[in-house]
């Protein structure tokens, strides 16, 4: 992978960037996503954040060798930390991380939100902390994408400003779970993804039966609801 050849999973972030943006890349890595985005005309500048020493040498070095260094600024930071004022970027792009981890920094950062029109995230796993971030923060869910790549499978997230409730269903804890649009289009990804975490589930109730105590009792109550609505949305 390179800033002309991006990989499946960075394509699909990047397909979801409005044109036109300025894009804030955190987590950027060796810069790769903001090089393409700006190389492409989709964003019209950059900002690439880092907050670890080396993939910020990285990114710098990536941005000075296709000299982009007045489109895109590499800053090293915690999160939105390295946006300078609320409203600098358009977009947000963070992939590559958890989701935890993603809905973290993003209510560390939320005072750099503002004037933020569009978040694309990509969270390794637990896409569904994203999505309560999200309905909890007055941020839409518009669009959602599931892929495969290198035997992982990642999902893609898109919101925008306005009616957080839009998207979901009476079924709010599904929803949240599986991805409101995902379940929608239920395509070979989806179905590959939740049949093996239906299987991971039942291996863990297992181990819980043979612990016994109340903890255990709770989550397993969780589990087994879980799996039920797998078993709905594999149908």
């Amino acid at each position: 992978m390179n800033s002309e050849h991006l990989s499946k999973r960075l394509h699909t972030v990047v397909s979801f960037i409005p044109k036109g943006s300025v894009v804030a890349d955190i987590g950027s890595d060796h810069a790769y996503l903001p090089c393409y985005a700006v190389n492409k005309g989709i964003a019209k500048s950059a900002i690439a954040g880092e907050v670890s020493d080396g993939p910020f040498t990285s990114a710098q070095k990536q941005v000075k060798s296709e000299g982009l260094e007045k489109a895109i600024s590499v800053r090293k930071g915690d999160g939105l930390e390295v946006l300078a004022y609320p409203g600098e970027a358009t977009c947000i792009t963070i992939a590559g991380m958890g989701g935890t981890l993603i809905s973290s920094i993003l209510e560390k950062g939320k005072a750099k939100l503002e004037g933020v029109e569009t978040l694309v995230l990509q969270p390794n796993i637990q896409a569904n902390n994203i999505r309560e971030w999200l309905l909890q923060n007055e941020w839409q869910l518009t669009q959602e994408e599931i892929l495969e790549e290198d035997g992982k499978i990642y999902e893609v997230l898109v919101a925008k400003r306005g009616n957080p409730e839009e998207p979901y269903s009476a079924a709010r804890e599904m929803d949240i779970l599986f991805g409101p649009f995902l379940m929608k289009q239920r395509n070979d990804v989806f179905r590959k993804k939740w049949t093996h975490e239906r299987k991971h589930w039942l291996q863990i109730i297992e181990q819980l039966n043979k612990s016994g105590n109340q903890e255990s009792l709770q989550k397993k109550e969780q589990l087994e609801r879980y799996i039920q609505y797998a078993e709905e949305v594999l149908r």
